[in-house]
């Protein structure tokens, strides 16, 4: 199987959620972030595929259904259809959904399966070990904490298991995938990531277990259907699944002709393992080329407390959206959280930075520099050309090389460089027309004077509300309309040919003498409630 070869297409997927529960803020963090990337890359031109979905098998999903009285498949459509919801709300604009119960996923687990029977990469054998059914993985015993309890879900206990299973041959694979994370340093991300895989494998892999015993929920193994395929080995395929066309037969040759390899897997650094050791070690087993790139991000706390049901602190994601907006949360998780490192959400914080950069430094200064347009141009963008602006202008000059410092930072996931960056000329353009003083000089008649500071105000803002674009983009359609372009950042069509980025991340875009619109508040300050419930 060939890797792709044109360079105008771009794959990338979120995980696919377990459906044990409703989404939670974690899961609408990577799907945030995914999106802002898709939509980058549509800027530069891509075709792009973002690929979402749900994980939908396995022993969690069957107990979690019966205690609440429901059939899994039951179950799992109800808690889908919350995650369709919430990328809604959240202005997620996925390509695919990928769900892991589908018929057509069936019939590529099968064939993938039986590629890598066929390698002998697959034998039976028993399996003893403490299992986590909330992690769905077996734990090694120096891995608990006291009394056999899970570390990562520490209110519930292991169970001990005594089976015969189907292990995959993941020892045999180890050379090959030391040999991967050195020729290929960029394979996982950040590098406190790739340092811990790579830490992890030099101590040695174990083959391990691809089947359960006494598992209804999940699809059965094909050369024994007395046992169950383990949910991680289904799950990781559900990203080939979705990349078949709709009326495509579900073949692995018809899902890898177009979209493989996947150019970007965004993860939580809490599945890293099976993302950047058991996956490459699965397509390597099928023969099948490498994803370009697997980056883990860190886990949300709040209030700088863990957030958990018993701890009574868990944070809404669907009710902040509906309080708030897409893109005030967009932006606030995005900006206030370095990605890849652990970050934290507080009310307060959420608030103020909002306020103080898309309500005041943002929002205020295009209302204000609208209004002067209006008052002094006849609603009109002054008759200044871009080009005629010195290039030490401060505006201009800062802006210059601004397209490029963002480009590289959504090519590194560096979001939060991204809205600094872009917050620096916004608050530049702030006090430059304040030192200006375009209704002193408009007094002393020097209206060319006036035309050149409401020109390149007004560019600044524009070019900051294109660069944001990924994150913010209904702030972005708000500017750019009272700007006088009917354009919106929410149609992949118009961004992918409309709004070019080498065109549009440049300085000096704005078309003379173009009708502004009336000036409005691009974003209404927010009021910080009494209460953000969980």
């Amino acid at each position: 199987m060939k890797p792709k070869e044109t360079k105008n297409l771009f794959s990338l997927t979120t995980p696919l959620y377990y459906v044990n529960d409703v989404p939670h803020v974690g899961s609408a963090y990577t799907t945030m972030a995914a999106d802002a990337v898709a939509r980058f890359q549509r800027l530069q031109g891509k075709s792009v595929l973002l690929i979402t979905g749900t994980d939908e098998h396995g022993q969690k999903i069957q107990r979690t259904a019966e205690s609440l009285n429901r059939s899994p498949q039951d179950h799992c459509d109800q808690i889908v259809s919350s995650f369709e919801s919430l990328w809604h709300k959240l202005d997620i604009q996925y390509d695919r959904f990928s769900r892991t119960t589908a018929s057509r996923h069936a019939e590529i687990v099968k064939e993938f399966f039986g590629r890598v029977w066929d390698k002998g990469d697959i034998y039976l054998s028993q399996q003893q070990g403490w299992y986590c059914v909330a992690c769905e993985e077996f734990k090694e015993e120096r891995e608990l904490i006291d009394q056999k309890y899970c570390p990562i879900h520490t209110n519930k206990q292991v169970e001990w298991r005594d089976e015969q299973n189907y292990f995959f041959r993941l020892s045999k694979y180890q050379k090959q995938l030391e040999a991967l994370y050195q020729e290929r340093p960029d394979f996982i991300q950040p590098e406190s990531r790739r340092n811990e895989v790579v830490s992890f494998v030099s101590q040695g892999l174990e083959d391990f277990s691809i089947s359960r015993l006494n598992v209804d929920w999940g699809f059965p193994v094909p050369v024994d259907p007395n046992q169950t395929i383990y949910v991680w080995f289904d799950a990781l395929l559900g990203y080939i699944t979705a990349l078949l066309d709709p009326d495509s037969e579900p073949t692995l040759e018809n899902a890898l002709s177009k979209w493989w390899p996947i150019n970007l897997h965004l993860i939580g650094k809490d599945i890293l393992r099976f993302h950047a050791v058991y996956w490459p070690a699965m397509l390597m087993s099928a023969d099948l080329p490498l994803p370009g790139r697997i980056f883990g991000h860190g886990f949300l706390t709040k209030d700088g407390k863990k957030m958990g049901k018993s701890l009574g602190n868990t944070l809404n994601p669907v009710e902040l959206v509906s309080q708030f907006g897409a893109d005030a949360v967009r932006y606030y998780f995005l900006k206030e959280i370095e990605f890849g490192q652990d970050g934290d959400f507080n009310l307060t914080r959420f608030v103020n930075t909002l306020n103080a950069d898309l309500a005041n430094d943002l929002g205020n200064l295009l209302n204000r520099t609208l209004r002067m347009a209006h008052k002094y141009f006849e609603g009109r963008i002054p008759n200044v050309s871009g080009a005629a602006i010195p290039d030490d202008h401060l505006l201009k000059s800062y802006a210059a090389n601004l397209g490029q410092t963002v480009a590289q930072g959504y090519e590194s996931l560096a979001f939060s460089e991204v809205c600094i960056a872009t917050l620096n000329l916004v608050q530049a353009g702030n006090k430059y027309i304040d030192e200006q003083a375009p209704w002193t000089l408009y007094k002393q008649g020097k209206l060319d004077l006036v035309g050149s500071v409401l020109y390149s105000v007004l560019e600044s803002v524009r070019l900051a509300a294109y660069l944001l674009s990924p994150i913010t983009p209904n702030l972005s359609n708000e500017i750019y309309q009272q700007l006088g372009f009917s354009i919106d950042f929410n149609d992949k069509t118009t961004v992918e040919t409309a709004v070019p980025f080498g065109t549009h991340a440049r300085w000096g875009v704005l078309p003379a003498e173009q009708a502004l619109a009336e000036p409005q508040p691009v974003f209404q300050r927010l009021e910080l409630p009494e209460t953000v419930s969980s």
